[in-house]
């Protein structure tokens, strides 16, 4: 079983520094609701569709009492403080449900996306030592108790919904409330996943300290009061949707959160129609698409103040688009979950909205951008983002070798991307220095996908490498060196989803080759394989 102990602390100089600053409160997860519902008791928290479709709505009081139960209910499971559950839910209003009732009982919930499959569920059960399986039973045509079947053998499985063979969730709402055991605030809350280079996502240690500080600065920067409503249309699990502000965010100042059961803008304009939706939050290919669909909805928009894109990079011809066809202010947000946080300001003029990617939360983040020998640059040239502060990580949970290279011997993370900084203090992306790819948002890890392509009889190699796209930002394409009979790309995409691999993760382009070039110690040249799709790329599309 993982050692929970073994996630790197803040220096204790630094973490006195913190809490003197008073960055770092004593407030915790398990205090957070109750608190808000003292506050707020009738005002509305959140709104969604449940795991059968319908519509509801629980004020303050309502979801915490109901956390409070569904807490006793898992404790009447055997789930304790401390252990690890994977919660794998789409935007359904049980998600917020099952997550302060893990947090009430003081579990650490193990965040997954609803479009991670069996290959990455079994890794983040088995990794993490995980006591629970939290799902929906159904969502968007994909039944997840299938996953669980296949891959949550021995562990306790909860469904929101029809539970077939496994616990139903409805049976844990009728325990008795739980009453907390405290946490220390410098603990570790939950386990976020991070979508690394290599095919082993590493674990990112999030504790109530640092995660809650990042929260309230973001919600006093975005303007968050108890007026706003929300729109989450991306994936409620994921670190932008959940505390930039986020859903967090928005309960910390006793707004109200609306989850969006999908993503097109048929659902999410009609959303912010009825519910008078004052921001939400995109990455760039949603953004196009509601600009694209903005043209000819009869949807009542006005109510909408602030559209936040982040993600990736949004280009600056898209981003001048928002104003003016949408009818609010752009933020753009550059950030990760590992810790660093950048929002451009909402009095920005609009030269600094469209062109950078915001600066930091917090006067205590430390930002260097360096050379490739972590000699720092002159201000305003490209370099390597590195950055240490009060709600940034100082190593991934159990991987002590991975953190040799990913944290500089004075505790600073090395993003793996290339930035300049502007005079005035804001960053501008130029790029990423890891291999991995950033499609949409969704972080792939080359090696991963290559390793499930090789596991096919008819694949001898394969190299995954990313392609420019207006519209993703980056695509994937696969290289293959074929044993024998090239195998049919239409049959090698069925393959990698029949071995349970995300639908993101699928490349969007496969291509048959005889040989790699390789490097001069025989590595494949990803470099060489860039340049050789860009020309192929270029064309295709000029035909």
């Amino acid at each position: 079983m993982p050692d929970l102990s073994l996630h790197p602390q803040y220096p204790d100089e630094f973490a006195a520094r913190y809490r003197a600053a008073g960055y770092w409160t004593d407030e915790t997860f398990q205090q957070f609701l109750p608190r808000r519902a003292e506050q707020f008791p009738d005002h509305v928290a959140v709104i969604g569709h449940d795991s059968a479709g319908v519509q509801r709505s629980l004020t303050y009081a309502e979801l915490s009492a109901s956390a409070e139960r569904i807490a006793g209910g898992f404790a009447e499971l055997g789930i304790q403080a401390g252990d690890r559950v994977v919660l794998h839910m789409p935007n359904i209003i049980e998600h917020t449900e099952v997550l302060f009732g893990l947090f009430r009982l003081g579990a650490l919930p193990v965040f997954a996306l609803p479009a991670h499959r069996s290959s990455d569920i079994a890794h983040f059960i088995n990794f993490t030592d995980a006591a629970a399986y939290v799902i929906a039973d159904r969502h968007s045509g994909f039944d997840y108790r299938e996953i669980a079947r296949t891959v949550a053998t021995g562990r306790m499985v909860v469904v929101a919904g029809e539970a077939a063979e496994f616990t139903a969730l409805t049976d844990l709402r009728a325990a008795a409330p739980l009453a907390p055991t405290p946490v220390n605030p410098e603990c570790i809350a939950f386990l976020q996943l991070s979508g690394g280079t290599t095919g082993t996502p590493k674990l990112i240690p999030r504790t109530h300290a640092d995660y809650l500080y990042s929260v309230r600065e973001s919600a006093s920067i975005c303007g968050i009061t108890k007026d706003t409503r929300m729109l989450v249309v991306l994936p409620a699990s994921h670190n932008f949707p959940m505390s930039s502000p986020g859903i967090l965010g928005v309960l910390h100042a006793g707004g109200t959160v609306v989850l969006a059961p999908d993503p097109s803008p048929t659902t999410t304009f009609t959303l912010i129609e009825q519910h008078r939706v004052t921001i939400s939050s995109l990455v760039p290919p949603l953004a196009l698409a509601w600009l694209s669909a903005a043209k000819n909805t009869t949807r009542d928009l006005t109510s909408l103040e602030v559209l936040q894109v982040g993600g990736a990079k949004f280009t600056e011809e898209a981003a001048r688009r928002i104003g003016p066809e949408l009818g609010c202010t752009l933020q753009q947000v550059f950030g990760m979950a590992e810790g660093l946080v950048n929002y451009t300001r909402l009095d920005d003029p609009t030269d600094t909205i469209v062109t950078t990617q915001g600066r930091p939360i917090s006067p205590a983040d430390e930002i260097r951008v360096v050379d490739d020998n972590d000699n720092d640059v002159v201000l305003g040239k490209k370099g390597h983002l590195l950055t240490r502060g009060p709600y940034t990580i100082r190593g991934y949970f159990n991987a002590a070798e991975h953190n040799a290279a990913a944290f500089t011997h004075d505790g600073f993370y090395r993003t793996g991307d290339i930035v300049r900084v502007t005079p005035d203090g804001y960053i501008v992306v130029e790029g990423r220095s890891k291999d991995q790819i950033n499609r949409g948002g969704e972080k792939i890890a080359p090696e991963e996908v290559e390793n499930h392509l090789i596991a096919h009889p008819h694949v001898l190699d394969a190299a995954v490498v990313s392609v420019p796209d207006t519209y993703l930002g980056e695509r994937t394409c696969a290289f293959i060196v074929a044993d024998g009979t090239p195998p049919n790309p239409l049959v090698l995409k069925s393959f990698l989803r029949g071995r349970g691999v995300a639908g993101f993760k699928v490349p969007d382009l496969i291509h048959i080759v005889s040989e790699f070039p390789a490097t001069g110690v025989g590595k494949t040249s990803r470099s060489e394989l860039r340049r050789t799709l860009a020309s192929t790329w270029e064309k295709v599309t000029s035909r």
